[in-house]
């Protein structure tokens, strides 16, 4: 079968042309279990090779739910009055930082939709002050798109990472996603711009989303080709019950840990999620994702008071739980299927010139512990 010669020379070369791309796409639904599961093993060999079997974890804080933007796939559309509205305060994102660095976390993420409320003040006030309580942790941020001159201003303040999912490369398929006043083209600029003020940034796609095709799909590893981002997050398409597209089918699980071996083949240093809506369409998605190739899970640090209020689709998981309940089940899934989380930043291998430093237990002939250990014995001759 001509697919599994694309996989072993994607496995080999690290691209393909369009054409054999677009025919292993259109395949994937003909392989067999038994070559599904060589695509996963040729996944995880790319994986470990970098990371070992470490897992990174991102604490994730959702911090406002309110949203200018009507984005037809989400439940956190401006459209949506039935929603119930709320914003953390700056105590309450900050006590959230606080419980998750107990845990163990070294990174925050703080999410939520686009709101006039979080000025450029705020957000760099906020983003200060973890950075000074923890100094030894990254800030990531996701609150979609802004100026220029405020990520840089957001940057300046302490934030290193920055999500913005693309979410398609295809203008057409953008267009059926999103509202007239939103563009494709302006959302891969904030991206361009992102990566040139020095944020590790991360995009990505959803898979099955409506209107998509497999063409699609090919202009998406094209983008990221071209874009060379540091994280790239993926996930099935849920469909939430208020909005547009709450009739349409969800995506599936074969198709997203498909999509996932693919990228890892495509970007062996990649930072990329097992993703909690994966782990929403089946019980073990987050485990089969690393087992795909995934590297980084998400525990939620959301006060459990507003977790039912922060759906982008439904039946989200997780949203009854405390943050060391989801981080202790996180734990315990990754160690059952032979992976760890470890209490480290992880970044994008190399991308500060210094690695992170050696978790407690790590194995010195790790691939993190080597790094380490070189890093060590050269600021001993320094």
């Amino acid at each position: 079968m001509r697919a599994m010669e694309w996989i072993d020379r994607l496995n080999r070369d690290g691209t393909l042309p369009d054409g054999a791309l677009l025919e292993l796409i259109s395949a994937r639904h003909g392989l067999s279990g038994t070559e599904r599961e060589y695509l996963y093993l040729l996944a995880r060999k790319k994986s470990t090779a970098v990371f070992g079997h470490d897992i990174y974890l991102r604490g994730l804080i959702e911090f406002t739910n309110h949203c200018r933007n009507n984005c037809r796939y989400c439940g956190i559309r401006r459209d949506n009055g039935a929603l119930h509205r709320y914003r953390l305060t700056d105590a309450e994102i900050l006590s959230c930082t606080d419980e998750g660095y107990a845990l163990g976390l070294r990174t925050f993420v703080l999410q939520g939709g686009e709101d006039a409320y979080d000025t450029d003040g705020r957000i760099c006030r906020i983003v200060s002050e973890i950075r000074k309580r923890h100094p030894d942790c990254a800030v990531t941020l996701s609150i979609g798109e802004k100026s220029r001159e405020s990520y840089r201003r957001y940057f300046e303040a302490g934030a290193e990472r920055y999500l913005l999912r693309h979410e398609t490369a295809d203008a057409g398929h953008y267009s059926y996603l999103h509202p007239e006043e939103m563009s494709m083209e302006h959302r891969m600029n904030c991206l361009y711009e992102l990566k040139e003020i020095g944020f590790q940034i991360g995009a990505g796609f959803m898979v099955g989303s409506p209107g998509q095709t497999d063409a699609c799909y090919v202009k998406d590893f094209r983008f990221l080709q071209e874009l060379g981002p540091h994280m790239i997050g993926i996930g099935p398409f849920v469909p939430h019950h208020a909005t547009p597209f709450a009739d349409c089918a969800a995506g599936t699980l074969e198709d997203t840990l498909f999509f996932l071996a693919l990228l890892r083949l495509y970007f062996p240093k990649a930072l990329i999620p097992a993703t909690t809506a994966l782990g929403t369409i089946h019980p073990r998605g987050r485990e089969l994702g690393v087992l795909a190739g995934a590297n980084v899970i998400m525990p939620n640090l959301s006060p459990g008071a507003v977790r039912k209020d922060y759906l982008l689709y439904d039946g989200k998981i997780c949203v009854d739980d405390e943050a060391g309940q989801c981080r202790d089940c996180i734990g315990s899934r990754m160690h059952s299927i032979g992976y760890r989380t470890v209490a480290a930043r992880g970044d994008y291998p190399g991308f500060f010139g210094k690695p992170d430093g050696l978790p407690a237990g790590e194995n010195p002939e790790s691939e993190t512990g080597k790094r380490c250990m070189v890093s060590e014995q050269q600021e001993e001759i320094n």
